[in-house]
């Protein structure tokens, strides 16, 4: 899951860089875009939350933090970390 405020802005720039990842690392993944607030349910069915609000919540999957996505500061772990996870 991609998850913003409103599951459209900042969201979007996370899930186009996302889709390209797994392109050219040519990993099939199942891309869901939504709002922070509707994460709780997907709790059962996730496998990774990657987002770009801070949230406090416990999740049965990773969370990764997505703002280095607007900042440009860091993306490159940010990048690795998702990878990481897509290949599990």
């Amino acid at each position: 899951m991609v998850a913003c405020g409103a599951g459209i802005a900042t969201s979007t720039v996370v899930n186009s860089a996302i889709e390209e990842m797994a392109k050219e690392h040519k990993l099939e993944i199942n891309l869901v875009q939504i709002k922070i607030a509707e994460v709780g349910a997907y709790e059962d069915t996730a496998d990774l939350l990657v987002t770009t609000v801070m949230t406090k919540k416990e999740y049965k999957f990773p969370v990764i933090n997505a703002r280095t996505f607007l900042t440009g500061i860091g993306i490159e772990v940010t990048k690795k970390q998702i990878l990481e996870e897509l290949k599990k």
